[in-house]
């Protein structure tokens, strides 16, 4: 009997930064533990970007060995392809256009990851196409809007994901219009990231991230204008390492001198993103040589209430690092008993250190026993395919 066929949609070629990546291979990953034949797939309109030029063009060497190099390490070798649709003719490496074609019609499942991909005839064609979103908030208001565009795309799909937990809830203020959103969250393989030995004792808090990326996704409803960028929320809290008597480090981009002046007076150590941004074994030896992760949530996902929690912190706690993260209302569903903190205000911060510092394993364990329970891969991607009754 033959396996069923799962087809992963993405853009870890194109936009290859390694937390994009390993979000996709904990897909892969999860689908292929769960029996799948799972093939990863870029059909794209788009020109891919390469980290090492900063340059974005048509040439699709770089996501193309990228591709072939993850397939390799993570066991899915001659079941992944790019295809360049921007060509004339149309392009590809990996699989050919004609194998590609097929499995869209013969995949049981096909994900979109982060509705990454546009839509053509031959990707509609399959039986079960599900949407997972990634960032809650700014789909359901565009919905709200009556955005023809986006109510156009959505329906598309047979079925739709949000790793907003409160989507459809009273916590959740935006109305659906009748859509239906499924809960899930962002499956994490747990045994890639977890670290047994304790931390050194010169690790520190860190985290990852974009510095300013408001503008992108930022949106308004209502005459309020919802962010996308942590940066703000990150200078709301800018004392926290001098108030809990700690250094921590940030890895991220940051420009301006006055707020790099702002942020190493208040006890913070920043450090350069990007080796770190394009070695994904680099990134998760990072975050496994962490003492555990502080870091912020975006504006619209705290005031939204949407629920929502960050894959990269939900690696932190597989790797057994404790998490001190912004509330977004993800602890009505997990945390609270330690190992994962939440904050809203400056003096949950300074509690949650003090717990880490008064028992560090106990912590340690907690964090790793939530990422388990509440985000392995298996876990998580049996309950999305049993709610969409596979």
């Amino acid at each position: 009997m033959s396996q069923k066929k799962a087809v992963v949609l993405g853009f870890m070629g194109a936009c290859p930064i390694a937390g994009v990546i390993w979000q996709h291979i904990h897909y892969i990953v999860g689908l292929k533990r769960l029996g799948y034949e799972v093939y990863y797939v870029e059909d794209t309109a788009n020109w891919p970007y390469n980290p090492v030029t900063y340059e974005v063009g048509e040439d699709y060497s770089y996501p193309a060995n990228l591709l072939s190099r993850l397939a390799k390490q993570f066991d899915f070798e001659d079941h992944w392809a790019f295809v360049a649709r921007y060509k004339n003719p149309i392009e590809t490496a990996g699989l050919r256009f004609q194998q590609l074609t097929a499995l869209y019609r013969e995949s049981e499942i096909t994900l979109n990851i982060c509705g990454s991909h546009d839509l053509n005839d031959e990707l509609l064609e399959t039986p079960c196409f599900v949407y997972v979103e990634s960032d809650p908030g700014v789909e359901q208001i565009k919905i709200d809007h009556k955005d023809a565009d986006t109510m156009a795309y959505l329906g598309k799909h047979h079925f739709l994901f949000t790793f907003g937990e409160h989507i459809g809830r009273p916590d959740f203020p935006v109305p659906l219009n009748g859509l239906t959103w499924h809960p899930t969250r962002q499956p994490v393989v747990t045994d890639f990231w977890y670290e047994a030995t304790p931390p050194s004792r010169e690790a520190v808090m860190t985290s990852i991230c974009n510095w300013s990326t408001s503008g992108l996704k930022d949106i308004e409803w209502k005459g309020e204008r919802y962010l996308w960028s942590k940066s703000l929320e990150f200078l709301k809290f800018v004392e926290a390492p001098k108030n809990c008597g700690e250094t921590f480090e940030l890895a991220v981009n940051m420009k301006k001198p006055e707020e790099r002046q702002l942020f190493e007076k208040n006890n913070w150590r920043l450090s350069d993103p990007n080796a770190i941004s394009i070695d994904w074994d680099l990134y998760n030896r990072y975050i496994r040589d962490s003492k555990g992760e502080f870091t912020v949530a975006k504006d619209q996902y705290v005031r939204l209430n949407t629920g929502w929690f960050s894959d990269r912190s939900a690696c932190y706690l597989a790797s057994g690092r404790p998490v001190i993260t912004q509330e977004t209302g993800f602890t009505k569903y997990y945390g609270g008993q330690g190992g994962l903190f939440s904050f809203s205000t400056m003096e949950h911060i300074v509690e949650a250190c003090r717990e880490i510092r008064s028992d560090y394993k106990h912590h340690s364990r907690l964090a790793a026993e939530v990422a388990r329970e509440h985000f392995e891969a298996e876990k998580v991607l049996k309950r999305m395919l049993e709610r969409i009754n596979l």
